[in-house]
């Protein structure tokens, strides 16, 4: 595994973090600012191991929760009226995803109707394990040829976005009067990867309980919200699939709300915006590394040898990003197979054999996946635990996310 070391100057008990991830706040609100980003549960950036051990908790009552919620959300799905189902001389069309419903009832449940504490184990089992095998599905439906084809403009889109959006996340940072530290927290969760960069660089910015804590809730909340108003918004624009994917991607805050708003839109987009946002997922990797080399400058500046801070460069880059990777080879090179059943056999029919396309099998095993996904993350959110964010941090990361979301849009339309 890759890793850094960097010297910390500062003079430290042992065993003694530089910070707590979120301070006062409860186990509650800990899952509520921190679950869209289930894909990523080990830390990029180590001060020291963790000596605290819980207790192994239930996770059947989660599962149980989650599938409920997903089914309910199925159900929503398939209703015969509007806006379920809208009829148009271009046939039928179920505007709204089934994995949008599922955060949406996922929501309501846990904050306005009733769901017992002992759910949130489960449900954060299902997030961890289940949208890293959601992203590889997706990328059944790549074709890799295609996106040959808008490589560079996508590639300068997305260094673009990063470029604005820290840049703006500082100037709305200092307007505000937010510490540099905040503003660089904000920066990085809007312009890379959510709460996983923000998690990434905290300790190579020395930052306090409650800036780590405001900035991950208002990404995650900004980033909910743009997650909904995407495609409703992409579809007015008249986007196309492939503009509404490299938009998506990099202008959407967290993996998973990439996914879901992508599929929203239509499964060509939900792969596109995918691989756009893995892509953009790297560029943390070089982030942390100029921030490493920053601190280590700063802390030997103070000419004293203390606490070292690890950096694990070879976690910025997840699994499942080679995952999606292979399966949109594969598609590419059209080495999914199909299933050819006998016409007498237990699938067959008549006097034909029975066909199933394997592409057909991935692609909706990852859209139930993402939606079981989407249900336990709703039944995670706490809208009481998000609305404590700090106005200030909210309004850097709003006043960012606007400027990200415009600015691409804009490159996309101008590009592709």
């Amino acid at each position: 595994m890759s890793t850094m070391t960097v010297d910390d100057s500062r003079a430290a008990p042992a065993l003694q973090p530089l910070f707590s991830y979120f301070g006062d706040l409860t186990d509650d609100a800990y899952g509520a600012l921190g679950s869209m980003e289930g894909v990523y549960h080990r830390p990029v950036v180590e001060t020291v191991q963790s000596a605290a051990a819980h207790g192994r908790q239930a996770h059947w009552p989660g599962y149980l929760f989650a599938a409920a919620v997903c089914a309910v959300a199925y159900g929503m799905h398939y209703l015969p009226f509007a806006p379920f189902q809208v009829v148009s001389e271009a046939g039928v069309k179920r505007p709204i995803s089934t994995a949008i419903l599922a955060i949406l009832v996922g929501l309501l449940v846990r904050n306005f109707v009733w769901a017992p504490a002992s759910i949130l184990a489960g449900c954060k089992s299902i997030v961890r394990g289940v949208i890293p095998i959601a992203i590889v599905l997706t990328g059944a439906e790549l074709n890799l040829s295609s996106v040959l084809q808008v490589g560079p403009s996508v590639l300068m889109i997305i260094v673009v976005c990063i470029a604005l959006s820290m840049g703006a996340a500082y100037a709305f940072g200092r307007m505000m009067k937010l510490p540099r530290h905040t503003a660089l927290l904000v920066g990085a969760g809007t312009g890379i990867c959510g709460s996983s960069a923000i998690v990434a660089v905290a300790p190579l910015l020395e930052t306090e309980d409650d800036d780590l804590a405001w900035s991950i809730g208002a990404i995650n909340a900004l980033g909910l919200i743009v997650m909904l108003l995407w495609p409703v918004a992409g579809k007015a624009l008249a986007l196309t699939s492939s503009q509404f994917g490299v938009w998506a991607g990099t202008s959407i805050h967290a993996v998973p709300q990439v996914v879901t708003a992508g599929l929203a839109f239509s499964s060509e987009a939900g792969a596109m915006a995918t691989l756009v946002k893995l892509v953009r997922v790297t560029m943390l990797a070089p982030l942390v590394f100029a921030l490493a080399l920053a601190a280590a400058r700063r802390r030997r500046a103070g000419g004293a040898a203390g606490e070292r801070m690890t950096v694990h460069y070879g976690r910025i880059v997840p699994w499942f990003v080679w995952g999606f990777l292979g399966l949109s080879l594969l598609y590419t090179e059209g080495l999914i197979p199909e299933l050819k059943f006998p016409a007498k056999g237990l699938l067959g029919g008549g006097s034909e054999s029975f066909v199933l396309p394997l592409v057909r099998v991935l692609k909706e095993s990852g859209s139930a996946l993402l939606a079981l996904a989407m249900a336990a993350i709703g039944l995670e959110l706490s809208v009481k635990s998000m609305a404590r964010v700090g106005k200030p941090v909210f309004l850097c990361a709003a006043g960012a996310t606007v400027v990200l979301g415009a600015a691409s849009l804009l490159l996309v339309k101008l590009s592709l």
